[in-house]
């Protein structure tokens, strides 16, 4: 079995995790909504007000997998909580343990944090990951829909 190595993201990572962000869009069938660059990636990452974290996973001085995660918050429990916005493992690395290393290592910082939630969305259409999330602990909540707006729909409401 091949040694994978789990890190906080560095700016030079930005390239890899794009590449894995694009991975990720075509395996979800979302290729065409991807517009995001290494530069606007380390911006948000590493710039004067960060939006969000990374870990990367490397095996054989590669990255591979990548999770990006931020602090939301809970009214209801009064704490933050860490939100996973996307978890990717390359195909050829997948069933190696990296997701569930992934998920332990976020887990283990919202503990550390004192975040009172963990979570993020799955696509309903997979099942894969969604049995692997329950036998991770995790409650896929059926009565709960996300609610988005982008684009001029965005501007819209925001009075532009």
């Amino acid at each position: 079995m091949t040694a994978h190595t789990l890190r906080p993201a560095t700016p030079a990572d930005c390239t890899a995790i794009v590449g894995l962000i694009r991975e990720l869009a075509v395996f979800e069938k979302l290729e065409h909504l991807v517009v995001v660059t290494p530069a606007t990636l380390e911006h948000q990452l590493f710039g004067p007000r960060p939006a969000a974290e990374a870990v990367v996973a490397e095996t054989d001085g590669q990255v591979v997998a990548f999770a990006l995660f931020f602090t939301n918050f809970s009214t209801f429990l009064g704490k933050p909580g860490l939100y996973l916005e996307d978890l990717y493992v390359q195909p050829a690395h997948r069933g190696s343990g990296l997701g569930k290393a992934l998920l332990q290592h976020l887990a283990a910082l919202a503990v550390q944090r004192g975040c009172g939630r963990f979570e993020w969305c799955v696509l309903d259409w997979n099942e894969n990951a969604i049995r692997f999330y329950e036998k991770m602990g995790a409650t896929v909540m059926p009565d709960w829909r996300i609610c988005r707006v982008t684009g001029p729909a965005l501007a819209a409401l925001g009075g532009g």
